[in-house]
């Protein structure tokens, strides 16, 4: 069972996404909080979830400011922006801390849902719209500065990692296992100096590295 924590302020917003993610199969919300500050505190203590999906504009601490300090204490847990704000800054500043995917509130439940379960796969979940911000403030940085050492292989995964798929798509168009793929992927991680894999991403782009 996949675990999903929801930290919004809005209360019945925050109450219609714990129903709807508790209606899908494979998922189960089983905490939400109306800050970052409460999100932190429980994880001092609880298990993470496997995925949380943060608001930006929180009362305290800003959901941009809280994505660091959710990947320092729980790294392995997915962080997914659900937020009403699409301007550039927001959006390089989500991304660029962490975040797996940045979505916008008036996409539908179902959009949100299966943006949760493509995290969960792997994947970066987006909206177009926002996707199109990203790849284009990205493009507008300077050229590759290094190549980070990175094998042919690796830089193929990386590759392939920017046009959207995620491990299991990977893993076939290359015949190669899923464990090899996490081993590669792990080893890119390390040599680009990032957490995850919209990070690699987003350094791969910003340097053309791909």
């Amino acid at each position: 069972m996949n675990t999903i924590w929801i930290v919004e302020d809005h209360a019945s917003f925050r109450r219609t996404l714990v129903r709807v993610l508790n209606a899908e199969t494979g998922l189960q919300c089983t905490r939400d909080f109306d800050s970052c500050e409460k999100v932190l505190a429980a994880l001092a203590h609880d298990d993470a979830p496997h995925l949380i999906l943060l608001d930006v504009g929180l009362p305290g601490m800003s959901g941009l400011n809280g994505i660091r300090f959710i990947k320092e204490r729980a790294p392995k847990t997915l962080v997914v922006i659900l937020t009403v704000f699409e301007d550039d800054d927001k959006v390089f500043s989500a991304v660029c801390a962490g975040a797996s995917g940045y979505l916008l509130k008036t996409s539908s439940v179902t959009e949100i849902t299966q943006a949760v379960r493509d995290a969960l796969a792997g994947g970066s979940p987006m909206t177009s719209r926002i996707a199109r911000r990203v790849l284009d403030m990205f493009t507008k940085f300077a050229p590759k500065h290094s190549d980070y050492g990175l094998s042919e292989r690796e830089k193929e995964i990386l590759q392939l990692m920017t046009t959207g798929l995620i491990k299991k798509e990977i893993a076939d168009r290359l015949t190669l296992s899923i464990h090899t793929v996490d081993t590669y992927l792990r080893r890119i991680y390390e040599k680009l100096a990032v957490n995850t894999r919209t990070g690699a991403v987003a350094k791969a782009l910003k340097e053309g590295l791909v």
